[in-house]
């Protein structure tokens, strides 16, 4: 008993002895704390610089637009009245000889466009080329040699990656403003949009802080490259209040390739109503994840998905072997191919029938894409909107004058709201809307 006792002794100070040295050799030494710190600051100092970098490169490609509509208006005694609506945007140069990418509902049916350098040089702009359902516009100024931004894969974003906004916020007060917010989430569809079912709705969401004026500037990385085009925002104010949208810019840059060659854009379709799967849907055809998208309907007799014998209730997975997840991811896929392409779709029926068709894809209703700056062409979409914010009684036609006018500004047509003209003020609710299903 007590031999038991004396090596119990022994083994538990041993133990001691040993947590004792493991304890030491576990603490951080006098000097550790001070080594960890710099490491931080040193982190946050790198993260400050790259902000300070993509500012200083990606600045002075940034530019301030306005347009001007001329508009009459019929008053209670029968007579024509005159008004200047002038709205105020962003836009970013896409090319050094004077390509600027913009927004549609900025610059679709102006009278007049103008844009400021970052230098502060100030050019007349032609309207090359405008299409509403992206929200994506061209303009041009007459000039050479001008610094241009450099393009990202909006594709390769990850969400929780940090994002810079630049832009014109709030008039010309605030201009050529940066601020910081990383990406939010992917692939979103804002259901208060005015648009058609044409329409592709595939935006980057933000907390890069955006405004009314922030509309047709550039969301970039911290390497400074462009990956999204600034749209719209959600708001019970009409200002910021964290949510911010950006169309991608791979989907921006194939619809500025077509404007720029033929000022309008032409879109394929394969003739179907389409929607997001959901999980009763996912359940009758027997997928184990909740993804692709639902056939609702034709668009047309002749539609070629009909033709090619998918169905109403089928779910798409894939189209050209690669995996389709969303309605605007389909739109996207099919409406930018040519005309006459066949393309295999690989679809899910009731009871997990899976079955792949080849289709001819077909050129879209004549009235899909048009636009342009050509003044015999007639404007896209509704730029003039409503909720202007009287600014003034005096014309502000540079260098001329107009007799009877009223003179209203909007910074941004993005915050607006149909519903805010009784206020007459800006108002985003979310910032378009829109009827019936996708179309592809």
């Amino acid at each position: 008993m007590l031999l038991n006792t004396r090596d119990w002794s022994k083994a538990g100070a041993l133990a001691t002895i040993g947590l004792i040295c493991g304890i030491a050799l576990r603490t951080p030494k006098q000097g550790d704390a001070a080594e960890s710190a710099p490491q931080s600051h040193s982190s946050i100092a790198d993260l400050s610089d790259a902000f300070a970098t993509v500012a200083q490169q990606a600045k002075p490609a940034v530019v301030f637009v306005q347009s001007q509509h001329l508009e009459r208006a019929s008053t209670q005694r029968g007579s024509i009245r005159l008004r200047l609506r002038v709205d105020q945007g962003s836009g970013f140069l896409a090319s050094s000889d004077g390509y600027i990418l913009t927004n549609n509902h900025l610059v679709a049916g102006a009278d007049r466009v103008t844009v400021r350098l970052y230098d502060k040089r100030q050019f007349m702009a032609q309207v090359v080329g405008t299409d509403p359902n992206t929200d994506v516009a061209v303009i041009k100024i007459e000039a050479r040699n001008l610094p241009t931004v450099r393009y990202g894969n909006s594709d390769s974003t990850r969400v929780g990656e940090w994002a810079l906004a630049i832009g014109n916020p709030l008039g010309e007060a605030f201009t050529f403003t940066i601020t910081a917010g990383i990406i939010s989430a992917k692939g979103r569809v804002l259901a208060g949009l005015a648009q058609t079912p044409a329409a592709i709705q595939d935006f980057i969401q933000t907390d890069a802080a955006t405004n009314p004026g922030n509309s047709g500037g550039p969301l970039v990385n911290t390497r400074g490259q462009v990956i999204g085009i600034n749209s719209a925002i959600a708001s019970g104010t009409g200002f910021y209040i964290g949510y911010g949208f950006a169309i991608p810019i791979n989907l921006a840059r194939m619809v500025m390739d077509q404007l720029i060659r033929t000022g309008r854009v032409e879109r394929t379709v394969v003739g179907l109503s389409v929607r997001d799967a959901t999980e009763a849907d996912a359940g009758v055809v027997g997928l184990k994840q909740i993804t692709g998208v639902v056939v609702d309907g034709y668009t047309s007799g002749d539609s070629p998905a009909k033709q090619a014998g998918i169905q109403p209730g089928d779910v798409i997975v894939s189209l050209g072997g690669e995996p389709v997840e969303s309605a605007p991811q389909l739109q996207e896929r099919v409406g930018f191919k040519q005309p006459g392409e066949t393309v295999a779709v690989t679809l899910v029926r009731q009871r997990g029938e899976r079955k792949t068709v080849t289709l001819r894809v077909a050129r879209a209703p004549s009235d899909a894409g048009r636009g342009g700056g050509n003044p015999s062409v007639t404007p896209n979409g509704d730029a003039s909107g409503s909720g202007a914010a009287r600014v003034g009684p005096s014309p502000i036609f540079n260098g001329g004058t107009l007799e009877s006018v009223i003179v209203e500004a909007r910074r941004d047509p993005t915050a607006a709201k149909r519903d805010s003209a009784s206020r007459g003020q800006r108002a985003a609710r979310v910032v378009y809307g829109r009827e019936g299903r996708p179309q592809c």
